[in-house]
C-alpha cells in the first residue's frame, strides 16, 4: 500500500506540465504548437524566452528531486527509488496532457541528483560539456543518460544502477526521432528556432 501511495503521489507530481504553465505565464502561446512540439526546455527556448527556458528546466529536474526526496524522507531509500522513476513516468506520460509529455531529461537529472548528488552532478557535467561542443541538446542527453548508469553502480550502489539504467532506456526511447535526425544531421541545434 506505501509502494502503491508513492509512486501515484510520484506520478502526479511528475504529470504536472511545467513547460506547458511557464509559457502561458509568459504569454508566449501554447508550447506545443512552437517547434517541436514538446513541452520540455530546449523547445521553450526554441520561443526566445531565456528566463522561462530557465524555470522551465528548474521546475521539470524539481519534480523529480521534489518526489525522491519526500519519498525518502517519509518512508526509506527504497520508495525514493520508485518515486524517482514514477515522477519520470509522470513527466513522460502525463495525465494532464493526455498522456503526451516530454522527453524527460530534466526530470532524469533532478531524480539523479536527488538520489545520489554525486551521481547526478557527473550526468549533470556529462550533458554540459557535450552541449559545449557540438551544440545538441538531443544529443547531450543521450551521452549523459548512457553513462548515467555508470555513474551510479560506481558513486551510488548496485541496485540504484538498474534503476537509472531503466530510467536511461526511457530517454532513448523518447529520442529516437533525435536519434534518426542525428545520424542525418538535421537535428536542430541548442538554441535555433
Amino acid at each position: 500500500m506505501t509502494y502503491l501511495l508513492v509512486g501515484f503521489a510520484a506520478y502526479l507530481i511528475g504529470s504536472i506540465p511545467f513547460g506547458l504553465v511557464v509559457t502561458r505565464l509568459f504569454g508566449l502561446g501554447d508550447i506545443r504548437q512552437i517547434g517541436s512540439g514538446n513541452i520540455g526546455t530546449t523547445n521553450v527556448l526554441r520561443t526566445g524566452n531565456k528566463l522561462a527556458a530557465f524555470l522551465t528546466l528548474i521546475l521539470d529536474a524539481g519534480k523529480g528531486a521534489v518526489a525522491v526526496l519526500t519519498a525518502r524522507a517519509i518512508f526509506g531509500e527504497d520508495s525514493a527509488g520508485l518515486a524517482g522513476l514514477f515522477a519520470m513516468i509522470g513527466h513522460l506520460y502525463p495525465v494532464f496532457l493526455k498522456f503526451r509529455g516530454g522527453k524527460g531529461v530534466a526530470t532524469f537529472l533532478g531524480t539523479l541528483l536527488a538520489l545520489s548528488w554525486p551521481v547526478g552532478i557527473a550526468a549533470c557535467a556529462v550533458w554540459l560539456v557535450t552541449a559545449l561542443v557540438t551544440r545538441y541538446s538531443s544529443l547531450s542527453a543521450l551521452v549523459a543518460s548512457a553513462l548515467a548508469p555508470v555513474f551510479t553502480y560506481f558513486l551510488y550502489h548496485q541496485h540504484g544502477a538498474i534503476l537509472v539504467l531503466f530510467l536511461a532506456a526511457l530517454i532513448f526511447y523518447k529520442h529516437a526521432a533525435n536519434i534518426g535526425r542525428l545520424m542525418a544531421s538535421t537535428e536542430p541545434k541548442i538554441g535555433q528556432k
